[in-house]
């Protein structure tokens, strides 16, 4: 009792602290030219094909389902040693270069200098402390994308045994507890068992980018139409969710409305996706 309480306060915290911004309507991203101007790097990450299907969005009403195409994605976060060789292609996205528009001041901050990683930090780490601009030009290198909203909570309903665990008690507790976990992120890819559709470390290490973060904060029932009231803020977005109870849902709707796309945080990492050939 004492654990769940503790939860429901971190999920308050973040609700009402982290996403307490009063304009819902973002202006939509642009593409740069300096975009155009990446250098393609090879990687060996396996992707792994999720079969398409309909789910029920956390945010919308109950009848609300949403149909996500078949896609392919990687079976585990970007790590250090993948953008480690990015930048050193890329050297616009060294620490020393980037433009103070797309990363801020945290951007991979604790890297001993443009391409040496921190001391003791392990190569099949996620790489953090990255903006969504690093990670969408970091996937146009490997010629692939940032799974969208709909893609990552799609794959993420699946436990190790069933494509759709939202319905099991130990689902969303299990991950919750995964969440109060300190420093999870310095830890390797891959040292857990995958889930349901050969997906590893979905909740166990890092948060992760996706292409369309923030339209939770921009549209209403199935992310097709806007909110109604034009200052509604951020954390009341909570009345619109169709499982009260995903404590673990919350969280990530919580984190996801506190972020900007120049953002990079301490446990936040990405991976990448693409359409079927």
């Amino acid at each position: 009792m004492r654990l769940r309480s503790r939860n429901l306060f971190i999920i308050l915290s973040l609700l009402f602290g982290f996403g307490s911004c009063n304009s819902i309507e973002p202006k939509p991203f642009k593409e740069d030219a300096q975009d155009m101007t990446i250098k393609p790097i090879t990687t060996n990450v396996k992707m792994v094909k999720i079969e398409g299907g309909k789910y029920q969005p956390f945010y919308g009403t109950n009848d609300s389902l949403i149909f996500v195409p078949s896609f392919m994605i990687d079976e585990h976060q970007v790590t250090n040693a993948d953008f480690l060789e990015f930048v050193k292609k890329n050297p616009q996205w060294r620490r020393s270069n980037v433009k103070a528009i797309y990363v801020d001041s945290s951007y991979l901050k604790n890297w001993v200098s443009d391409t040496i990683l921190p001391k003791d930090a392990k190569l099949d780490a996620p790489v953090c402390n990255v903006s969504w601009f690093a990670a969408k030009a970091y996937a146009t290198a490997v010629n692939k994308r940032l799974p969208t909203l709909d893609e990552w909570e799609y794959l993420a309903m699946a436990d190790e045994e069933t494509p759709n665990a939202r319905s099991k008690k130990a689902y969303s507790n299990a991950i919750v507890d995964l969440y109060l976990v300190r420093d999870r992120q310095y830890n390797s890819v891959k040292q857990s068992p995958p889930n349901y559709w050969g997906v590893y470390n979905v909740f166990d290490l890092v948060w992760e980018w996706t292409e369309d973060f923030n339209s939770v904060l921009v549209t209403g029932d199935s992310r097709t139409g806007k909110f109604d009231d034009k200052n509604l803020v951020c954390a009341a977005g909570a009345t619109n969710a169709t499982d009260v109870l995903n404590y673990a849902a919350f969280m990530r709707f919580g984190i996801r409305t506190s972020l900007k796309a120049n953002y990079t945080v301490a446990n936040l990492g990405f991976r990448c996706a693409k359409d079927l050939e």
